[in-house]
């Protein structure tokens, strides 16, 4: 017992030590030049090119430990790096300096009729921290993005990413060093204790802002029931894709299969798929006979398997279930009223698709469903900061609050206002 108090008191005092750390670290990252946020990120990309090896030496420990205990596959998707990955996560860093620097952006301005001249400025949110599982990517892109919004971050990857996390890090710092600016601006927890994230999500003593969470259902649900900090969160990714009666065939099966398959363990991988009852004779054994080639494993409704002989029965669970693997659920809808109704019922409000080539289909698809991304024509694989122009994310955030869809740089900003006069007092 009294090792235990001494380990609780050991991870509360390390945990304050890198909130005031983090803090002091935060005020010279707000007026922190472009040039020099730039520099630290070219110097942290190819301090990652440079590291490959020890990066993939420490990713093969994570691994090794995560095949052991016999967790999924697609976990041990989202845990491995390659030498392809870590250039990836190098290229990413590039992007993220080649962005504009958005502090100090005048989002709006306008002059009041006495005089006054007033604008609406882009500021650091200050010091976020950044709780996440098994994509030991993150690490990096959380990383560079807080740090081109001018915000310190404090990073808390899973236990089970951690040796690959490390690895990173330390080049996330050598970026910083060299480009003079604070070490302690990108900061991460380097203990598995469950406490620590109970400690950041307490707000470190006032010294955190914002916390992000990206993983799982039980660690997001954990954040938005325990913080005493504004959250940036979504729940799940239960994405859909509706394939219209107006949908060109090969179309359909083409983004289909993209969306479930290409990455089945990311969270904008398409879990349900609806398909007009209109051309259930023309379009679904097509589409589904192309998912079971990749590979997909299908849970189709009663009507559906009336049709389709020999189908795994999908049972009310499966409309509410984020598989993060190679499964999908199936169902027949009326039209776009119908999908429309699947899917405002059922939905996590991340990303959904329609295929359609009637164009009032996809405007009432964008009207009436209130996901943070919806797509007309398009794989729901696209629901990426990267692939948004964004040079990257920390995550995708469903809620209606400040930050919606990826979180890239402009979201991991506040805003300020100032007022300019020239002698103006009030009546």
């Amino acid at each position: 017992m009294l090792d235990q108090v001494q380990s609780a008191t050991d991870v509360a005092e390390l945990m304050a030590g890198i909130g005031r750390n983090a803090r002091a670290a935060a005020r010279p990252l707000a007026t922190a030049s472009a040039g020099a946020k730039n520099a630290a990120l070219e110097a942290m990309a190819a301090a990652i090119v440079a590291g490959r090896d020890g990066i993939l030496a420490a990713n093969a420990i994570d691994l090794e430990n995560a095949r052991e205990s016999g967790v999924a596959s697609s976990f041990i998707d989202r845990l491995t790096l390659t030498p392809q990955r870590i250039d990836g996560i190098a290229a990413t860093i590039r992007e993220i300096a080649a962005l504009k620097d958005p502090v100090g952006d005048v989002i709006a301005e306008w002059d009041r009729p006495n005089g006054l001249h007033i604008e609406r400025v882009r500021t650091p949110l200050g010091v976020i921290g950044v709780i996440y599982e098994s994509r030991p990517n993150v690490t990096a892109d959380a990383g560079a993005l807080c740090l081109k919004a001018g915000n310190a971050v404090i990073l808390r990857g899973g236990s089970d990413s951690l040796n690959s996390s490390q690895a990173i890090h330390a080049c996330l710092v050598a970026g910083l060093k060299q480009a003079g600016l604070p070490e302690h601006a990108i900061q991460m927890v380097p203990v598995a204790d469950r406490a620590a994230v109970g400690a950041m999500l307490s707000g470190l003593n006032g010294t955190i802002d914002v916390i992000v969470p990206r993983g799982g259902k039980s660690l997001v649900a954990r954040v938005q029931n325990e913080a005493r900090v504004p959250v940036f969160a979504h729940l799940e990714g239960l994405c859909h894709v509706y394939v219209d009666r107006s949908a060109d065939l090969a179309m359909a099966t083409s983004i289909v299969v993209n969306a479930k398959m290409r990455r089945t363990g990311i969270c904008g991988a398409a879990e349900t798929l609806l398909v007009d009852r209109a051309v259930a004779s023309t379009h679904l054994v097509p589409i589904l006979d192309a998912l079971k080639a990749a590979g997909c494993e299908i849970r189709a409704s009663a009507e559906i398997r009336e049709m389709v002989p020999g189908l795994i029965a999908a049972s009310e669970e499966d409309w509410s279930t984020e598989y993060l693997d190679a499964i999908i659920a199936v169902t027949l809808v009326d039209g776009i009223g119908g999908a429309i109704d699947h899917i405002n019922r059922w939905s996590s409000s991340h990303t959904e698709a329609v295929i359609a080539e009637d164009q009032a289909v996809a405007d009432r698809f964008f009207a009436e469903i209130d996901s943070a991304i919806l797509l007309h024509n398009a794989s729901t694989q696209f629901a990426d900061g990267g692939e948004f122009g964004m040079g990257g994310e920390i995550g995708i955030a469903t809620g209606k609050m400040h930050a919606r869809g990826p979180v890239g740089v402009e979201q991991l900003t506040s805003f300020k206002y100032r007022v300019r006069g020239t002698g103006q007092v009030r009546p």
